[in-house]
């Protein structure tokens, strides 16, 4: 994965320090699964759920999800449940019904058959580009959106663009080191 793709001498100076760190920890994540096959990417090394592949498929959504909330506000990030579900059924697991964008979200740490680790690193690199146009166009890193309506937000919340970018970056940096152990535990690799 390229470090960035915006040139750093037409952004400001915090733009350019966000979106490298943000490559950074991109960068931290994706050598996690050089060298591996798509089969070796899709496994479950640990008790957990979590396969290499998959994380940086999560990964690539949420930095996705969260570059939309910027361009478009809460409505980007939309969290409605079927009706008749609440959100504690949902919880509990014992909901009749699961919205599509809890499926998808479950999915995305997974690597079905078919699916290759160049095709998601493909598009990894795809919404790293878009992040980093994003960014570098928003006229200013305080501008504020309302958060969606969701358990885990508290009511009335907002979130700066710099806030999202920080909070992407710790996303990203967070599932790097679950990849790291992911990819000792498999081959006894270090990313590093």
């Amino acid at each position: 994965m390229t470090a960035t793709t915006t040139p750093p001498s037409t952004l400001d100076a915090e733009r350019a320090d966000l979106l490298a760190e943000l490559a950074t920890a991109r960068s931290a994540l994706t050598n996690t699964v050089r060298g591996l096959s798509d089969e070796q990417a899709g496994e479950h090394p640990t008790v957990s759920a979590l396969c290499l592949g998959g994380l940086i498929k999560h990964v690539a959504s949420v930095e996705e999800e969260w570059m939309r909330f910027v361009v478009e506000g809460p409505s980007a990030m939309r969290y409605d449940l079927p009706d008749g579900v609440t959100w504690a059924d949902l919880a509990a697991g014992t909901a009749r019904e699961f919205p599509q964008w809890a499926i998808d979200h479950q999915n995305d740490f997974r690597m079905p058959p078919g699916e290759t680790l160049a095709g998601i690193l493909a598009r990894y690199e795809r919404v790293a580009a878009r992040s980093e146009e994003v960014i570098a166009s928003v006229p200013d890193l305080s501008a504020t959106h309302p958060l969606p309506e969701a358990p885990w937000n508290d009511p009335g919340a907002v979130r700066s663009v710099r806030r999202v970018l920080m909070h992407v970056i710790a996303e990203t940096a967070q599932h790097a080191g679950h990849a790291d152990i992911l990819r000792e535990t498999l081959d006894g690799q270090k990313s590093t």
